[in-house]
């Protein structure tokens, strides 16, 4: 009997949601199933790429002043193995990392950090916010994402790489780069649902002619996205202040990085009052759309009530005189068909004139 040829594992293919150079994968399953990005620096520069995570500890003892970041996109428990007992991941962190809708937060542990936060997009049309959950783990020498839905890694590899000067911080120039496009994300987001109820409160007092014009189905719409985006923008607020904080504890610090951190620290504070106050903006459009509403109706009611009056003048003066003027057809049935056809038309056209001026 001779042994069937086992194939050696083969490196994975790119994550097709985020295209780049091929990918390899933390286990060793055939196929592999978790695509994975590497990169080391040293002196501030990347040193190497695409490597496979097994590597990372000859790496990192072969370049002592060296840091890694490894990406994992939507891994289970068994692709965490190498990189929990290579870092000493606390299993807690690492429970958080692979279940799904976690709170935003930045929790301690003895040889690393962790923190959740939450990559979002506004879509303007619709008022849909999309979100994608990215956890991390922070060590001194590395730092491990953990990116559980579509988040636009190769835009983060450009933001670190079109900051080389800030390299040199070492595993804090890291973290700054992904709470930076996290941040600056969210905060696209709020001032993108700000513009959406300026134009909302600008249509409150435009001409009512457009039966599609639906204030409180917009308001409601861009009231959901807005209590949506504050889950997840309010809590980066401590977030960030918990770095600020014990930047040196946890191996954050340093005296040209710490400008930056405030910049994101700022840009957190601005998108969370926007969402604070697009509450009370929603709140005042509803309120302001029923008070027009109610200011519409007392004006249809005004009018139809001065016709009305009018109407009734000549209709009390014949009614009290039992006046009855012969007509074309006067008892006679082709009369009835008339007087029944002008009845149908005025009727037609005072309730055309009554839906085109928006009272009907």
């Amino acid at each position: 009997m001779t042994e069937a040829h086992v194939p050696a594992p083969e490196p994975a293919p790119g994550d097709p949601q985020t295209p780049g150079g091929t990918d390899r994968s933390v286990t060793k399953a055939i196929p592999p199933k978790c695509p994975t990005r590497t990169r080391l620096y040293r002196d501030g520069e990347v040193v190497a790429e695409g490597f496979p995570a097994e590597e990372i500890a000859a790496r990192l003892a072969s370049a002592d002043d060296g840091f890694v970041w490894l990406d994992l996109h939507e891994p289970d428990e068994a692709d965490l193995g190498i990189v929990v007992r290579e870092f000493g991941l606390h299993p807690l962190a690492v429970e958080d990392a692979l279940q799904q809708d976690q709170r935003p937060k930045l929790d301690r542990y003895r040889t690393h950090l962790f923190a959740n936060m939450y990559a979002v997009a506004f879509d303007d049309e619709s008022a849909e916010l999309t979100s994608s959950e990215v956890s991390a783990f922070i060590t001194p020498r590395a730092l491990i994402t953990v990116r559980k839905a579509a988040f636009d890694v190769d835009a983060l590899m450009a933001r670190w790489d079109a900051t080389p000067e800030l390299a040199s911080a070492g595993i804090g120039f890291l973290v700054h780069g992904l709470l930076d496009a996290v941040v600056d994300g969210q905060y696209d987001a709020t001032e993108r649902l700000d513009n959406s109820l300026d134009a909302l409160e600008d249509r409150l007092f435009e001409p009512r002619r457009d039966p599609g014009v639906d204030i409180r189905r917009r308001a409601f719409e861009l009231r959901r996205a807005a209590l949506q985006l504050r889950r997840v923008v309010a809590p980066m607020r401590e977030v960030i202040e918990r770095i600020l904080r014990n930047a040196g504890e946890h191996h954050l610090a340093h005296d040209f990085l710490t400008p930056y951190y405030e910049d994101v620290h700022d840009h957190v504070l601005r998108a969370a009052e926007t969402t604070e106050n697009a509450r009370d903006r929603i709140a005042s459009i509803l309120e302001s759309e029923q008070n027009i509403q109610g200011q519409q109706l007392n004006e249809v009611t005004k009018k139809l009530a001065a016709w009305a009056a009018i109407i009734a003048v000549p209709t009390a003066v014949t009614g009290y005189y039992g006046q009855n003027v012969p007509y074309p057809g006067f008892e006679h049935h082709a009369g009835w068909i008339v007087s029944t056809t002008v009845i149908i038309v005025l009727s037609g056209a005072l309730w055309l004139l009554l839906r085109r001026r928006g009272w009907l």
